[in-house]
């Protein structure tokens, strides 16, 4: 009976994160490094691609961790630890961001764009950092992370009506951004 829980759980991941979860509870430090290597890497990612800083990144992934864990008793049972997760990792990175707001970023766009790929990279995070952090963070979190609608309003606290007016601005503010700076009309 044992062994087909254990192989159901392996083919849903929602249900072995519960496993994880139920036995993190119990102090398994080894379920807890399951976890934590499941999600590691794509909590960074997305941390990166909100904060547009690696190492700012990485120390948001370990303090979202520690929250996580901290309070897995708030953890209700028929929920996901996943969403869990990134939403604490959102809401770390947005009060980050709200922190630097006050830092306004110099761009010179005396200079027509005309870089291959490595060039519109570096194009896009600058003008992103020109956007305030919840335009950034909704558009981040939808088209670089391709997440839906739903689980980017679920992450950010926000109806989902909130989230496609602020993808909408998003979206315009960064097209104006592009074109002022690579000289398009």
């Amino acid at each position: 009976m044992i062994e087909y829980a254990s192989q159901v759980a392996a083919a849903d991941p929602v249900a072995q994160e519960r496993q994880w979860v139920s036995r993190i509870r119990l102090g398994d430090e080894a379920a807890l490094g399951c976890l934590v290597a499941r999600h590691r890497n794509r909590l960074i990612r997305t941390a990166t691609n909100l904060l547009r800083d690696r190492h700012e990144a990485e120390d948001v992934a370990q303090e979202s961790f520690l929250k996580a864990f901290r309070e897995i008793g708030k953890l209700r049972d028929d929920r996901a630890f996943s969403g869990y997760l990134y939403r604490i990792c959102v809401r770390l990175c947005m009060d980050r961001l709200r922190l630097k707001r006050a830092e306004l970023v110099e761009f010179d766009s005396a200079q027509p764009h005309q870089g291959g790929a490595v060039e519109n990279k570096v194009m896009v995070e600058k003008l992103l950092a020109q956007l305030p952090a919840e335009l950034r963070a909704t558009l981040v979190l939808r088209e670089m992370e391709q997440l839906s609608y739903e689980e980017v309003a679920e992450y950010m606290h926000v109806p989902i009506g909130t989230v496609r007016s602020r993808l909408h601005t998003a979206r315009e503010r960064f097209r104006k951004l592009w074109i002022d700076a690579v000289g398009e009309r």
